[in-house]
């Protein structure tokens, strides 16, 4: 063979090229042809809701041309598989996606002479289709594939459905990913055609970004661009708790069963291929969406229970002990305990009816809250257990639920507190309030009482003197038993009394407890 000369294979190459270039210029061309004709009977009828479509639609034909002959063009460079089919399906996307459009309005606006023309072309670009990957495997050397490409990828149209059976749209802000302007534009077009909110950027890592300042229901995603692909914008969003519930449906030229599994296990909602049809893109997005609304729903009815729980919670905090309440609902069907030494508190108002009979009801309550509210406020801080209230009447305890050894020193802490806190609700009243507080130290039974509207209380020979001191106090002072001077002499200071009756106990010596000592440090606060 001379220089110059071809070889067998050479030639044989060059034929097969020519043939190729010959069967898939044809549809390409046609296409073309269709586009055009569309867009002369359009601009002669004044068709002017359906030129916008018909001129995208052009443009998308006129890149389909191109790039086939640039891909058939025997001295340009060869492109990847994958890269080549994800090239081509783009315009063909673009053709397939208006013309659909086109046929879904052109009886409403008065285009019905076009509908064969559009027909045809969707014909074209549905034999094109078939075709792509004989181009493919011819660029790419596989040569043995060709012989049955146009029978594997046939695109089957679904009938396109009746306008008043079509479900209504679930309207919803699109995220549309692409880094081919006419996709987008279609994708753009369609959405907002179906009532959504379409938001459109042309790379992965604006994406990215626009997440950060905008919510969206649902993404539809390029698996092939240029700074992030598909599978990297998809595995950082569903590694952010912030973006992961966000539904995710991947669009692209690529077909193979591995890129499809390889996108559903990274988490993606849905793969549809390019061009898509667009009847199954619309029932894909709904379906997403309603998806997305029933978890969203789910997630909002979650928070309303756990807010109602959290307010139940507080509501019980308010009423029992917390340990009580961890108590119960770990099973604890009857809860009584002994302590075997705690100190127990009663403060009641002197006068309280007399100074009733000259307020009104609404200045009583909110006289009786403001004091009451210090009091509360005491015991939080000093960790001690509030009883209840009775009328006017305040009932706390120190060292119970939880034993604590200094129950007789924060107890006289929370004593000294109300008669200071006393003095500051009586610098904004114009009626000034005076309580007797009374403090016993000894054995208490606690535990809770009753099925309905239970609360937890304490009884015992303890309970009884405490009330009988408090009963017996004067006004403005602290009156303790023996037993519980005798816990504080180390670092309170007494007045003696000396012996009192108290009724229904008989004689006893008691103290006023007038303060700290001036060398004993402020106990520290729990609350």
């Amino acid at each position: 063979m001379t220089k110059g000369s071809e070889s067998d294979d050479e030639r044989g190459q060059r034929a097969r090229l020519a043939d190729l270039r010959q069967e898939l210029l044809a549809p390409a061309d046609a296409i073309v042809g269709y586009a055009e004709i569309l867009s002369e009977d359009a601009g002669r009828l004044e068709l002017r809701e359906a030129l916008p479509d018909i001129d995208r639609l052009s443009a998308a034909a006129v890149d389909l041309q191109r790039l086939v002959r640039a891909v058939l063009d025997p001295e340009g460079p060869v492109l990847a598989a994958d890269r080549l089919r994800h090239d081509l399906r783009n315009p063909l996307n673009g053709i397939c996606g208006y013309a659909e459009m086109l046929l879904e309005d052109i009886d409403a606006c008065g285009g019905a002479v076009l509908r064969e023309d559009i027909e045809r072309l969707l014909t074209e670009s549905a034999e094109f289709l078939a075709r792509i990957d004989a181009i493919v495997d011819f660029t790419s050397g596989d040569t043995a594939r060709t012989g049955d490409a146009g029978g594997r990828h046939l695109l089957v149209r679904l009938p396109q459905p009746v306008v008043n059976e079509r479900q209504p749209p679930l309207p919803g802000t699109v995220l549309v990913v692409d880094d081919n302007i006419s996709n987008r534009g279609l994708l753009t077009r369609r959405l907002s055609r179906e009532g959504h909110r379409a938001i459109a950027v042309e790379s992965g890592l604006r994406a990215l970004r626009l997440l950060e300042c905008e919510e969206v229901d649902l993404i539809l995603l390029d698996v092939m661009m240029p700074d992030l692909d598909g599978f990297q914008v998809l595995q950082r969003l569903k590694a952010d708790e912030r973006f992961r519930e966000i539904p995710v449906i991947m669009i692209s030229g690529l077909r193979e069963t591995e890129s499809v599994i390889h996108c559903i296990e990274a988490g993606a909602e849905d793969y549809l291929p390019k061009p898509f049809n667009s009847v199954l893109l619309r029932a894909r997005i709904n379906a997403s969406l309603e998806r997305k609304r029933w978890h969203d729903r789910e997630r909002r009815y979650i928070a309303r229970i756990e807010a109602e729980k959290d307010k139940s919670e507080s509501l019980l905090r308010n009423i029992l002990p917390g340990q009580i309440i961890w108590r119960l609902n770990n099973g604890e069907a009857v809860i009584a305990d002994r302590v075997d030494e705690a100190t127990v508190l009663f403060c009641d108002l002197v006068g309280f009816t007399r100074i009733a009979s000259r307020m009104t009801a609404l200045d009583l309550i909110h006289r009786l809250n403001s004091i009451f509210s210090e009091f509360d406020a005491l015991t939080h801080a000093l960790g001690v257990e509030k009883i209840k209230t009775i009328g006017d009447a305040y009932m706390a305890v120190a060292g119970l639920p939880e034993v604590r050894p200094d129950h007789a020193e924060t107890a006289a802490e929370l004593a000294l507190g109300m008669l200071a806190a006393l003095e500051r609700v009586n610098a904004t009243s114009p009626i000034r309030f005076q309580v007797r507080i009374g403090m016993h130290t000894g054995t208490v039974v606690a535990g809770i009482i009753g099925t309905h509207k239970f609360i937890y209380d304490v009884w015992g020979d303890t309970v009884n003197i405490a009330s009988r001191l408090e009963t017996g106090s004067a006004p403005g002072r602290i009156q303790v038993s023996e037993e519980t001077r005798a816990k504080l002499a180390h670092r309170y200071q007494f007045e003696r009394r000396g012996v009192i009756k108290l009724r229904g106990r008989g004689r006893a010596v008691t103290w006023f407890l007038t303060g700290r000592k001036a060398d004993a440090p402020a106990p520290l606060l729990t609350g």
